[in-house]
C-alpha cells in the first residue's frame, strides 16, 4: 500500500466524527469579541506568524477568520487591500473599530463562514488562515482556499489534536475528549494535490496562561468542558491556589503548525 492508496478526505471526516466536534455558535465567539479585541494587536504569537510571512509581489489579502483583526491589521499598511472574513458580527465589529484607531482604511469586512456561499467573496494573492481550520470537511476546505489565493497561503493548525493539558481534565475528574485531527491531514491533502507545503512551528503559552483571578480561569475551562459543578469548581479552585506560577502557567504550552504554500500556478 502507497500513500495514494489512502483516502486521507474520508478518514479525516471520520476523525472529526469521532472527535464530536460541535463548532462554537457565532453568538459564542460574539460574547467573547471585546475581550479578544483588547489583546489581539501585538503580542508573540501574531508576531511569530508574521514574520514568516512573504508579501513580495502580494497587493491584497484574505484573512478567514479573522477575529479583531491580529493577523491582517498589522499587515495592512503594506497592501493595497485587506479583507477580514469571519461569521461573528462582534469580531468584525471589533475589526472595523480596530482599524478606525490605526487609520486604515483599506480594511473590508466580511460576514461569512467557512461552510457559506463565497460566489462574492474575492480571490487575493495571500489567503491567511490563523487557527480558523478546524472544518468538518478540511479536503472541501483547501480546495476553496486554493481558489481563492493567487500566490501563497499561510495556515496555523493545532499539533496533537487538544486545546487543554491532560492535568486540568483529571483534576476535573473527567475523561479528556477525543483529539481533534491535526495538520498532519494537512501535509497529506496537499500532496496528493502535488503541493509540498513548507511547515515550521509556533510555540504558545496555554490558553489558559495569565489568569491571576481565578473565576476568570474557571471561565476559561468552562469555554471548552462546558458548564463546571460546584464539586468540580471546588477541585479546580484548590489546584489553582495551591500552586499560583503553576495557575498562571494554565498548563503545559500549545504548539501550532504553521503550514504554507504556493497556490499552483
Amino acid at each position: 500500500m502507497s500513500l495514494d492508496d489512502i483516502d486521507f478526505a474520508e478518514r479525516y471526516r471520520q476523525h472529526m466524527r469521532c472527535a464530536a466536534h460541535q463548532p462554537k455558535p457565532a453568538g459564542a465567539w460574539d460574547r467573547r469579541a471585546r475581550e479578544m479585541s483588547r489583546k489581539s494587536l501585538g503580542g508573540p504569537y501574531s508576531e511569530a506568524f508574521i514574520e514568516r510571512m512573504d508579501l513580495t509581489g502580494a497587493r491584497s489579502l484574505l484573512d478567514v477568520g479573522c477575529g479583531p483583526g491580529a493577523i491582517c491589521l498589522p499587515l495592512a499598511g503594506r497592501l493595497e487591500r485587506v479583507h477580514g472574513l469571519d461569521y461573528s458580527p462582534a469580531m468584525l465589529e471589533c475589526l472595523e473599530s480596530n482599524a478606525r484607531e490605526l487609520g486604515l482604511d483599506n480594511v473590508q469586512p466580511i460576514l461569512r463562514a467557512w461552510e457559506d456561499d463565497w460566489s462574492d467573496v474575492p480571490v487575493c494573492d495571500i489567503l491567511v488562515a490563523s487557527r480558523s481550520a478546524l472544518v468538518a470537511d478540511l479536503d472541501a476546505i483547501l480546495e476553496r482556499i486554493n481558489r481563492h489565493a493567487r500566490l501563497r497561503v499561510y495556515m496555523t493548525q493545532l499539533v496533537g489534536g487538544r486545546f487543554i493539558d491532560s492535568e486540568i481534565a483529571s483534576v476535573l475528574g473527567r475523561e479528556l475528549p477525543p483529539a481533534f485531527p491535526d495538520y498532519i491531514y494537512t501535509i497529506n491533502l496537499l500532496y496528493r494535490r502535488g503541493i509540498h507545503p513548507r511547515l515550521d512551528y509556533i510555540q504558545t503559552p496555554s490558553r489558559l496562561a495569565g489568569c491571576e483571578r481565578f473565576e476568570e480561569f474557571a471561565e476559561k475551562i468552562a469555554w471548552s468542558f462546558g458548564s463546571l459543578s460546584d464539586d468540580e469548581r471546588v477541585a479546580l479552585q484548590a489546584w489553582f491556589r495551591a500552586d499560583p506560577e503553576r495557575a498562571r502557567r494554565g498548563g503545559a504550552p500549545m504548539r501550532w503548525a504553521f503550514v504554507s504554500w504556493d497556490v499552483p500556478g
